[in-house]
């Protein structure tokens, strides 16, 4: 039994992934150019993961469900449930994650999209899937879509304030090496 939207649901799951790895290589590519990662590149590149794998999951939980033969209601409702309370918990603790780590809070965009927008989609979806309205795959999907958006919000918003940062430049030990042999001639 294929569930209501099920190649979306995969599509986003896909591109869930594809944007993880993307964000984890910006990452590896500004390390190997000598940067240093601060504390906030590390808490983003750690949120970011967290945030789009428990996407991922909630992205595939229906047509895993489907494969039990579970009723059409109970694959949303159950899936809402599972979904929603583990990002709920992500979206409504980042501001107090974020300053215990880096010291401050989400800046204002970050903290409306990020959390307050993110939170009213997933809180709205839950109802509306508990309740068991008509068209609950269409509201589980819009707010998986919705909350992933605003994941990719806040990573370039974050990227965008981490690029304004002065680079704090690591010891390269062929770096240092060079300069000793310059040094030597």
């Amino acid at each position: 039994m294929e569930v209501k939207g099920a190649a979306l649901l995969y599509t986003l799951a896909g591109l869930m992934v594809t944007f993880a790895g993307f964000s984890a290589l910006l990452f590896v590519l500004r390390q190997a150019a000598g940067a240093r990662l601060s504390l906030l590149d590390r808490y983003i590149a750690k949120t970011v993961m967290t945030y789009i794998f428990v996407l991922a999951a909630a992205a595939l939980l229906p047509a895993l469900f489907a494969l039990y033969n579970i009723q059409e209601k109970w694959i949303w409702r159950g899936s809402g449930v599972l979904f929603a309370l583990p990002m709920l918990s992500l979206q409504v603790t980042y501001p107090h994650r974020r300053r215990k780590v880096v010291g401050t809070g989400p800046p204002p965009a970050i903290f409306a999209v990020f959390v307050v927008l993110g939170s009213a989609v997933t809180l709205a979806m839950l109802g509306y899937v508990l309740v068991g309205l008509q068209y609950s795959a269409a509201a589980y999907i819009t707010a998986l879509t919705i909350d992933f958006f605003t994941v990719v919000f806040g990573f370039v918003t974050a990227l965008d304030i981490i690029m304004q940062q002065p680079i704090e430049v690591s010891e390269r030990p062929d770096l240092i090496e060079d300069q000793a042999d310059e040094g030597l001639s």
